[in-house]
């Protein structure tokens, strides 16, 4: 369930995606709400990526609209476009972090290209925001430096330079260890409940989808859309959907395997 003082703030309204003939999404409708982490779950293919760069401008939909604060971001121009970008923070499974770059320089830039801010509150802010995900005194060092951990929060600082209203994440735990995952989880919850962001976040770790989501929704590849949406803990316990049971309690078929149904 949402946070119960929380309004949407993004509004996604019968949204369609397809390849060529291949059609991935269609009549997808839901809500993001405002200060709520909303985790997107399902198997491999359902659309989970793709969503996810329709939501944040990346990709067109084939129909249907996102609004983010009242506006539809599926059909604004360049300029509206960069309005929205500047208003979210976005961290892909490489954490993007240019390898030429120290975490100064790379933190830097979006504070560089959006505001008029001096250099002086620029490496304020900098540093900031690598004492929130515990990188403090890292700012010359090069991301060949860190470990898989440390470049994941090296990311998450660049995405919140800006203090964005919405964060999306995409794979977020993917190729880390479990402890380091558990850590990343904890940063997530407390950068959550001390800012009040909102999070979007597709990820396919049923421990942090039980950790961290106020609210699931859950796609499905046949479907082609959304089967399930709901407290994660809940559908766990509660749903008769057999797709959504066996995702919740990792129960394979053999159907599955030959269908491709994919969890770690």
């Amino acid at each position: 369930m949402h946070k119960a003082d929380s309004k949407p703030i993004i509004v996604v309204e019968n949204l369609a995606a397809s390849f060529g003939s291949n059609i991935v999404l269609e009549s997808v409708s839901f809500q993001v709400y405002k200060g709520e982490i909303l985790v997107i779950v399902g198997e491999s293919g359902c659309g989970k990526s793709t969503l996810l760069k329709i939501m944040i401008g990346l990709q067109q939909p084939s129909s249907g609209k996102v609004l983010f604060q009242g506006g539809d971001i599926t059909a604004a121009v360049e300029k509206e476009l960069n309005n929205y970008r500047q208003n979210i923070g976005v961290l892909f499974q490489s954490s993007a972090l240019f390898s030429s770059m120290t975490l100064n320089e790379n933190i830097a830039l979006p504070l560089r290209e959006y505001t008029d801010l001096d250099s002086e509150m620029i490496n304020m802010i900098i540093k900031m925001k690598l004492g929130m995900v515990n990188l403090a005194g890292y700012e010359n060092h090069y991301p060949s430096e860190l470990s898989g951990g440390m470049k994941k929060r090296a990311g998450i600082a660049r995405a919140m330079a800006l203090d964005p209203i919405v964060l999306f994440f995409d794979e977020l735990s993917a190729g880390l260890d479990p402890v380091t995952a558990v850590e990343l989880d904890d940063l997530i919850i407390k950068t959550n409940e001390a800012l009040g962001t909102t999070m979007v976040i597709v990820t396919h770790e049923l421990e942090s989808i039980c950790k961290i989501a106020d609210r699931v929704i859950m796609l499905d590849k046949k479907a082609k859309g959304i089967i399930a949406e709901g407290d994660p803990r809940e559908l766990k316990e509660k749903s008769t959907d057999p797709r959504v049971r066996r995702f919740f309690l990792r129960q394979m078929t053999e159907t599955d395997c030959q269908d491709g149904f994919y969890v770690k």
